[in-house]
């Protein structure tokens, strides 16, 4: 018998991960939020989380668990073809070296900061999203999305930051940058939230499931269990 794909489902699955891929290229920029400085990623970073919490929400861990693999696994391979494209030698002619390197290049250290707070991130995501789902019966969304976005991009924010700059920039003003990213991240969810919670009860109504997450197992490499 073979198993219906749901059209919601691919498309949160491309679009989560075509955000982690414009998010990580576009982070190399620094931009100011009044007298704040972030990362550009900041400004489409959120939605990865958003769509997790739509995916865990609807679909299980489950399914949360295999977008997230999934979007570990192509930027990976992104991070490995950029560093190909960089240090591949260059036509004779072509004059755009340095600007095309300091782009798509990021130090070993960035991209392991960047692939681990992402998977520690995104799992405590979706775990807490699951949890609090069967906890509550299924109710509370905005709620959940919330806490779970607050605890997920505070772990994501505090592992990425901690892990790349810890020894480069001061101690003291590690707890600053972590602090300040998790707020805009999670301020992004909140302002989305009504289209968020209106996404999820189209996806619902359409594919006809809710899923609750009794008896599935949170380990997040347990990934047959699909």
């Amino acid at each position: 018998m073979k198993q219906k794909v749901s059209i919601a489902f691919f498309l949160a699955g491309v679009l989560f991960t075509s955000c982690l891929l414009i998010s990580n290229l576009i982070s190399s920029k620094i931009i100011a939020l009044g007298n704040w400085y972030v990362p550009a990623g900041v400004m489409i970073f959120p939605i990865s989380y958003i769509l997790n919490d739509v995916v865990a929400e609807v679909w299980g861990f489950r399914k949360a668990r295999l977008i997230i693999w999934t979007g570990f696994i192509i930027n990976l391979i992104a991070v490995l073809f950029y560093a190909l494209s960089v240090n591949w030698p260059a036509a004779p002619f072509w004059q755009n070296q340095e600007a095309f390197a300091a782009v798509l290049s990021s130090t070993p250290r960035i991209a392991a900061a960047s692939l681990v707070a992402y998977l520690v991130g995104s799992f405590l995501n979706a775990y807490v999203m699951s949890r609090l789902k069967i906890r509550s019966k299924g109710r509370h969304f905005s709620l959940r999305a919330v806490l779970s976005t607050i605890l997920g991009e505070g772990a994501d924010s505090a592992i990425f930051i901690t892990i790349a700059f810890a020894g480069i920039i001061p101690w003291s003003q590690l707890p600053v940058m972590i602090v300040t990213q998790a707020i805009v991240k999670t301020l992004f969810e909140v302002l989305l939230l009504p289209l968020t919670v209106h996404a999820v009860k189209l996806i619902k109504k359409i594919d006809n499931i809710d899923t609750f997450d009794v008896g599935v197992s949170y380990n997040p490499f347990k990934i047959k269990e699909l």
